[in-house]
């Protein structure tokens, strides 16, 4: 029985790592298509909203399958780092951008993003492309749960413990009391609109790199939540 299990749960993740991988083929001309169409409305009509529907929904599909794909690498133990030197100030500056754009999209007027510059340049050896992941997941999550007020960003070095800190605050609700004990564990969340594998797989991936995440509320002090994670400067 056993073994039976062991088998009939290797189906179960081949099924799931190659449903992902298809799903990824027709999405790609979905978007590449839907943003080319897009570009050549010069309104807000109709057809404008429909593709913009067409493009939001493509997005939602390509994230949850990538989100899929890191689960089963995270699972099977092949969640494979890329180390390179870059500069964490001008990634986060990036994150920001593509912030911004998201408030502008969702016509947030009362809420202000910003960045405590750290007045100096920040280089770290990590995978770009994962650590990009977790902070635009801790942005995103920010955002999605903050109507009004701001979401603040910090980075700085802390010599004494030998690590590069990045904590992202706002001012939304705060977490879940229900959530809190299990904040990071998969499908841990309470959202219609979301799938909770977000901080499942940003937790991975920094304790990949021999780091540490955490995720607080802010009260009694202030308003909203504050999520942060260090990575080892050596």
């Amino acid at each position: 029985m056993y073994q039976k299990l062991k088998e009939s749960e290797k189906v179960k993740d081949d099924f799931i790592h190659i449903a992902a991988h298809e799903l990824r083929t027709p999405i790609q001309p979905i978007l590449g298509l839907a943003d080319i169409l897009r570009s050549k409305q010069t309104g807000r009509g109709q057809e404008a909203e429909y593709l913009d529907v067409i493009i939001r929904n493509a997005k939602r599909l390509q994230r949850l399958t990538q989100d899929i794909l890191d689960i089963s690498r995270i699972e099977s133990k092949s969640l494979d780092l890329r180390k390179e030197p870059f500069n964490l100030g001008e990634m986060i500056l990036s994150a920001i951008t593509d912030a911004n754009n998201q408030i502008a999209k969702e016509h947030k007027d009362n809420l202000k993003l910003e960045y405590i510059d750290p007045k100096e340049d920040i280089f770290i050896k990590a995978d770009k492309g994962r650590i990009n992941q977790v902070i635009s997941n801790f942005l995103s999550n920010a955002l999605k749960f903050t109507k009004e007020g701001t979401v603040s960003i910090i980075a700085a070095v802390v010599p004494k413990n030998k690590e590069i800190v990045v904590s992202i605050s706002d001012t939304g609700p705060g977490i879940d009391p229900e959530i809190l004990p299990r904040l990071f564990a998969k499908f841990a969340t309470k959202s219609t609109t979301g799938t909770g594998l977000g901080l499942f797989i940003s937790k991975s991936i920094i304790d990949a790199h021999g780091g540490r995440i955490w995720g607080k509320n802010n009260y009694p002090e202030r308003k909203g939540a504050t999520f942060g994670f260090s990575l080892p400067t050596v």
